[in-house]
């Protein structure tokens, strides 16, 4: 299956809490949208690889994903090397996507960092003849998507673009909040942590609020790149 954007996440719920709404918005829009996560999220304080992975079925079915993949690298300790950097170009080269929509350039979580580098090599390497993979033992075909977008993510970076979400905030919520065993739930007699607090909902909340605000929209998720954005003319901007 070819996909118009492919989402790389170091773990389950990644994606869904960067660009749930952008994933929603294009969906809607026709277009196929995958999420390939890197790690099963197994260091994780709260839930299970088990639970996790029902949680990410879920949240993937809200969203309305074509495809949902994990690599099963080490959740805290995979690292940017050769061996990584192919496991990505094979599934990058497998769906062929136009868009790429990666992790923080930088996170208060290390993976997130990590993840983003990650990416940024891959999608690059995998555009290289002479990289060669396999896929059920057939050669597969250099393949480098046209961008790469990275969502935003606990820490404050500015972006340098907005999209509107307006319409599918809630689609997004829902889609992290299938993550029973991460986030606030008064049911679960589980440790707290940073994102279970009913404290990370209000944030999340306020975050879109505060991005949407910048694009004169309700809700918004923001995304960096790393090169220019260009536009055939100035009436592409959105007011």
């Amino acid at each position: 299956m070819k996909l118009d954007i492919l989402v790389l996440a170091a773990h389950p719920d990644d994606a869904e809490l960067g660009c749930g709404g952008t994933i929603a918005k294009h969906v809607k829009m026709g277009h196929k949208v995958g999420v390939v996560d890197f790690t099963q999220g197994e260091l994780g304080t709260r839930g299970t690889i088990e639970t996790r992975k029902v949680e990410a079925a879920r949240a993937a079915e809200i969203l309305g994903l074509s495809i949902r993949e994990n690599l099963q690298m080490k959740d805290g300790f995979f690292v940017n090397d050769q061996a990584h950097q192919l496991k990505v170009i094979e599934v990058i080269r497998k769906y062929r996507p136009e868009i790429v929509i990666a992790n923080a350039i930088r996170d208060r979580h290390p993976d997130h960092g990590k993840g983003s580098q990650l990416a940024v090599d891959a999608c690059f390497l995998s555009g290289l003849n002479k990289v060669e993979t396999t896929l059920d033992g057939q050669k597969q075909e250099a393949w480098r998507p046209k961008k790469l977008y990275h969502y935003i993510q606990s820490q404050l970076i500015v972006p340098d673009l907005v999209v509107d979400i307006t319409g599918f905030w809630q689609t997004k919520i829902d889609s992290v909040l299938a993550y029973q065993t991460q986030f606030f739930n008064p049911n679960l007699n589980e440790p707290e942590t940073y994102i279970s607090k009913p404290s990370f909902l209000t944030f999340l909340e306020a975050r879109s609020k505060e991005l949407g605000q910048s694009i004169n929209a309700e809700y918004g998720e923001g995304f960096t790149v790393d090169a220019a954005i260009g536009v055939d003319h100035l009436f592409q901007l959105k007011d």
